[in-house]
């Protein structure tokens, strides 16, 4: 059984603008957000069958929601993420509480060094890529291969919308990933071609909906509605798809993925 870290939404607001989707002017709905996390947990832990660790929000801490950036999480080790924005540095310590208190070994990497967790490191099998140049630095990698023991790859992302990994990169199963290409290099999309053996494109519409933004356990994909390229694209490989909507999240530059950290039991 996949075990799942998330937050609740009850301080989640767009506060600040650090990303390209955050507007002071269009800020989330609060009810509506919390139905659609609601609407998410409930796909989760019902057609997926993932066990959900569900951590206590924070005041003044709106995007601690985005459980995906609290560190990249290998067996029963944490790197933990230190951001790049002041606005979120306030994360750290809480991610750091929750994961030492249920006997994680936390680990960090110097704090002038930035690294944003799961949403700019994500495995494909036993490959180990890692996003860069918005969020994360290249100089991460180093050191976190060093701290895992985890060769990893670079991959250098170029379009600001896709800020993190996880936005434009969604591993489905050992072998196989979807990325929306124009968010990468050329040399990027080199790297990913020559690990992994299949490789889906998703479209243009898809990706802005945050389609490569799921969550996948088994063959079972959670994700924001609004996608039907791609939800074709998973039902072609044998993959089921289970849409919800989670436009409010998206109004802060997030969707399923980025709202969940999968624990490794």
């Amino acid at each position: 059984m996949a075990r799942i870290l998330v937050c609740r939404p009850d301080y989640f607001d767009v506060t600040y603008e650090i990303n390209p989707w955050m507007s002071l002017a269009h800020p989330p709905d609060a009810d509506i957000a919390r139905r659609q996390w609601q609407g998410l947990m409930d796909i989760l832990s019902g057609p997926l069958g993932a066990d959900l660790e569900v951590m206590d929000p924070e005041p003044d801490l709106p995007d601690l929601v985005f459980t995906a950036n609290a560190g990249l999480v290998v067996g029963r080790r944490v790197a933990l993420s230190n951001f790049r924005y002041p606005e979120r540095r306030g994360e750290t310590p809480v991610f750091r509480r929750w994961f030492e208190e249920h006997g994680y070994e936390t680990l960090s990497l110097p704090e002038e060094v930035f690294f944003e967790g799961a949403g700019d490191a994500l495995f494909v099998g036993e490959h180990l890529f890692a996003g860069y140049h918005y969020r994360s630095e290249i100089r991460s990698h180093e050191l976190l291969s060093e701290a895992l023991g985890r060769r990893v790859l670079s991959l250098e992302l170029t379009d600001p919308r896709f800020y993190h990994l996880d936005t434009c990169f969604s591993p489905l199963d050992a072998e196989t990933v979807a990325i929306y290409p124009r968010a990468f290099d050329a040399y990027a999309i080199k790297v990913i071609r020559a690990f992994v053996p299949h490789v889906v494109e998703v479209n243009d519409g898809d990706a802005l909906r945050f389609a490569a933004n799921a969550v996948v356990v088994g063959r079972r994909v959670a994700m924001n509605a609004g996608c039907p390229g791609f939800e074709a694209q998973l039902r072609e490989r044998g993959f089921g798809p289970h849409p919800t909507p989670l436009d409010q999240f998206l109004r802060s530059g997030g969707s399923a993925k980025c709202l969940t950290l999968t624990l490794e039991p």
